[in-house]
């Protein structure tokens, strides 16, 4: 089989294609992996530097723009690409060990009001997110933001109350990829980490009025399989009641959902808990998305990263750390 570069597959390509990537000997490969996680993103909001992906996964990750999704558009607003992988086998186990170790995560807590009254949420899982809406770009790898109608032009300083940080390049490779192969373009970068079986997230939908008409979210898994359920929302009053069946897609390690067209403006979705199993291997999701205004930006940074400490994989320990380590007295 024939290698093709990324370049070659992106719609919004204005240049010459570039010429194939050419066979190499393992040795060479080795090299380029050593140089390759050698190379880091850094940016003033990341608790340390996280490295770019080796090269043989870069390699591997190219070859994506031929992998065909399955489409399941058998019941009513229902339209999803489900592929069945996306990241091959032969790199699922070694990307998500990766960004389990490299990435920074957050366990956020925050209030709402339920029926008149304050209520402390603890979010079920860890999360962490990068990006920016489309109202603004990131320039000089991140360290400016201007405005995206005129680069000349930074953002006024009330523009945003969080801190907007760009996609480190281990999770931004995986963006360009993805658009290549779903003509589709994501500004968002959103990663949960589900800890063991007792992490989950709720029936929800991800059509947020930032999120512009029709939404497509692709959503990744690696590691664990768990359920990923559907649910069609109730009719409105006054609409007729429609025949729908739940879902249930057991997802594996590189398997990928695109969800698009009416689907989040109709369905539901969740990952339930589980009891044991693989399930307490740790699953890490990454999901993929396209903020059109500010809102956007400042809902993803509230409810992804919070005003509580940062997590870091202890691979010495099997688990999710606060970092930096608190000291022990002596």
């Amino acid at each position: 089989m024939s290698k093709r570069t990324l370049d070659a597959f992106f719609p919004f390509a204005n240049g010459p294609k570039k010429a194939r990537i050419s066979h190499t000997s393992d040795s060479a490969l080795q090299t380029a992996a050593a140089l390759a996680s050698s190379e880091t993103a850094n940016h003033s909001t990341y608790p340390w530097p996280i490295p770019h992906l080796p090269a043989h996964i870069t390699e591997e990750l190219e070859l994506l723009v031929t992998a065909q999704g399955k489409e399941i558009k058998d019941q009513p607003h229902l339209d999803l690409l489900y592929f069945q992988p996306f990241i091959p086998r032969s790199i699922e186990r070694e990307l998500f060990n990766f960004l389990r170790s490299e990435l920074f995560f957050y366990r956020v807590k925050y209030t709402i009001k339920r029926f008149g009254k304050e209520t402390l949420i603890n979010t079920p899982r860890f999360t962490t997110v990068f990006g920016l809406d489309e109202t603004s770009r990131f320039l000089d790898g991140g360290i400016k933001i201007v405005e995206a109608s005129d680069e000349s032009k930074p953002v006024r300083k009330d523009k945003y109350k969080c801190r907007p940080r760009p996609l480190p390049e281990c999770l931004d490779f995986l963006r360009r990829v993805t658009e290549a192969n779903t003509n589709t373009k994501y500004n968002f970068c959103l990663v949960n980490y589900y800890a063991s079986g007792s992490d989950s997230i709720s029936f929800h939908s991800d059509d947020e009025r930032f999120l512009g008409p029709d939404p497509a979210i692709a959503s990744f898994t690696l590691g664990a399989k768990r359920d990923f359920l559907m649910k069609h929302k109730p009719p409105k009053e006054g609409e007729p009641k429609l025949e729908t069946k739940d879902i249930k897609l057991p997802l594996a390690s590189g398997d990928m959902v695109l969800m698009r067209g009416p689907t989040q403006s109709n369905w539901l979705h969740s990952i339930p808990k589980r009891k044991g199993g693989e399930a307490d291997k740790g699953r890490i999701n990454i999901t993929l998305r396209r903020a059109m205004i500010p809102a956007g930006t400042e809902n993803y940074y509230r409810y992804n990263v919070g005003e509580g400490g940062v997590y870091k994989w202890d691979d010495f320990k099997q688990e999710m750390m606060p970092w930096p380590v608190p000291k022990v007295p002596s």
